[in-house]
């Protein structure tokens, strides 16, 4: 049984990781063709870096991207102490009201809030363009906010509560008791959660679809265009360096995980 399932685990991995070995592989042939390797190459990634449409596309999804989790990350660790907050039930509530989000379909997300973007810009606004920068901001905030809530939920759970009696007692404020112990406690949470917003607003293309306007694409929405025609070399090694950007941000997320969890064992322990 127990080789049975290592063998489903590896054929699951290989499922997984496969295509990414052909897109990292492509990304350094010499030929366009990617079922046959003619040679090794960094002439795709030459190309990229002195394209200058591509980098701005890349530059705005990474302006984006950082804004956006800054903010849902700010946002979020607060509506999680927020809902920490409340009776059992309430928090039950609550909890099951951050989760519709992401189990709501992203096309239905992304249509919902254009035609909110599009009614409050025109009727309300008088705007002809409602669909700018700032719409798809906060379509990012928006959608990253569950994913910061979820992960730093677990910290304030696992996080001693006498603690910040403790910090009240010798004098401090409340909100001097957070900066100086629950920020602390549940760092590990907050970081784990930057990231994964980080990561869900870098690829995300179906809602931004829906909410860009014209004075601002980012590189997933641009890429969507390249679909209908022969892609170009130079795109397949773009996208290994989001792939391994976003591998990176992954490995340092479990690290931060890690540590913390040793960190409170620890503490446990003495």
């Amino acid at each position: 049984m127990k080789r049975t399932n290592r063998f489903i685990t590896i054929l699951i991995y290989i499922f997984l990781y496969i295509p990414m070995a052909v897109l990292v592989v492509a990304s350094f042939n010499t030929g366009k063709n990617i079922t046959h390797f003619d040679g090794f190459t960094l002439q795709q990634y030459v190309k990229l870096f002195k394209d200058d449409g591509l980098l701005e596309l890349l530059r705005n999804s990474l302006i984006v991207s950082v804004l956006a989790s800054l903010l849902a990350t700010a946002f979020g660790t607060v509506a999680a102490i927020g809902i920490n907050g409340l009776n059992p039930k309430l928090r039950k509530v609550a909890m099951n009201l951050t989760n519709i989000p992401m189990t709501n379909p992203d096309i239905v997300t992304g249509v919902s809030l254009s035609l909110l973007f599009v009614f409050v810009g025109s009727k309300l606004l008088g705007q002809k363009n409602s669909l700018t920068f700032w719409t798809l901001l906060i379509a990012h905030v928006t959608f990253n906010l569950p994913y910061v809530i979820l992960n730093v939920m677990p910290k304030l759970k696992q996080m001693d509560e006498s603690l910040t009696d403790a910090a009240l007692d010798l004098g401090c404020t409340h909100l001097q008791a957070f900066f100086k112990v629950t920020i602390h406690e549940i760092m590990p949470g907050i970081l784990s959660g930057a990231i994964m917003a980080f990561t869900m607003s870098l690829d995300d293309f179906v809602i931004s679809y829906f909410v860009t306007g014209l004075d601002f694409v980012t590189l997933p929405v641009e890429i969507y265009s390249y679909t209908k025609k022969p892609i170009q070399p130079k795109i397949y090694a773009m996208f290994t360096l989001l792939f391994l950007l976003i591998f990176v941000l992954m490995v340092i997320s479990n690290v931060i995980q890690l540590m913390g969890d040793k960190k409170r064992q620890v503490a446990r322990g003495k």
